[in-house]
């Protein structure tokens, strides 16, 4: 940091200081207070949004994980068993099947459709914090200068034209603090209102990727229930009931 940006930022903390005391007069816009609350939400919204995307994703590959080395240990499980062997094998291979179609046919459309746009959305963030920020220290500086005018005309100076002088560079920080205070007021609202039809395409490729992972789990699976008993006064599911109310009833696990 250079000296001349040392020393402003001892004024500027000098200025703060100064506003919490009363000495010197803090000027209030409430119009820019309610757009940056309003920005600060969509931000922690956003940067929300875009880590559980990524979680998302994530734990797709962890329950893919968990499938595959489950698929393996009933594999093994009924390698000698004459009945189960096949539906073992086939459960093993249909869930291997998913998991490549999950990594080779969803995981880079969702990056592409989903995470990417997303965070391409949140990269703007930063670079308006800096705005924000520099419009907070030229503010301090106008209400500085400001301060100073005000002590000339109530103390009047021996030289004139130290009151000119302040004056001059009064005008030029006000001309500088409304010109980005402008400019945020202006650009803040158009990126929050264009939060939804940015992300509406993006909310669409998440549920048909949901559907599709959800689709093809489904349709690899459910010819397993072949390999399963016939039982057409009992399907699946109730069976799957029945069993569980079994074990229940022998309190051979922690449920009830």
């Amino acid at each position: 940091m250079s000296w001349s940006g040392f020393k402003k930022k001892i004024d500027r903390t000098g200025t703060k200081i100064s506003q919490k005391i009363g000495t010197i007069e803090k000027t209030v816009d409430k119009n820019f207070e309610e757009e940056e609350r309003r920005f600060k939400s969509l931000e922690s919204k956003s940067e929300k949004l875009h880590k559980e995307a990524k979680g998302y994703i994530t734990s797709l590959r962890a329950m893919n994980g968990a499938q595959l080395r489950i698929a393996e240990t009933i594999h093994q499980f009924y390698e000698d068993s004459i009945d189960n062997e096949y539906a073992g094998k086939k459960y093993k291979e249909a869930i291997s099947d998913l998991e490549q179609k999950c990594r080779s046919e969803l995981e880079e459309p969702y990056g592409q459709t989903v995470t990417q746009p997303i965070g391409r959305f949140c990269a703007y963030f930063p670079h308006i914090n800096d705005a924000i920020k520099k419009r907070e220290k030229k503010l301090l500086d106008y209400d500085s200068q400001r301060a100073k005018v005000r002590k000339l005309v109530d103390k009047p100076s021996d030289d004139p034209s130290k009151l000119t002088r302040a004056e001059e560079v009064s005008n030029m920080a006000r001309e500088l603090y409304e010109s980005l205070n402008s400019q945020l007021i202006t650009e803040l609202p158009r990126l929050i209102d264009l939060r939804v039809p940015y992300l509406d395409p993006t909310f669409e490729a998440l549920v048909k990727i949901q559907l599709k992972f959800c689709q093809e789990s489904y349709d690899s699976l459910s010819p397993l229930q072949d390999y399963f008993p016939p039982n057409e006064s009992a399907p699946v599911d109730s069976r799957v009931d029945e069993v569980l109310q079994k074990m229940k009833d022998l309190a051979i696990c922690g449920m009830g």
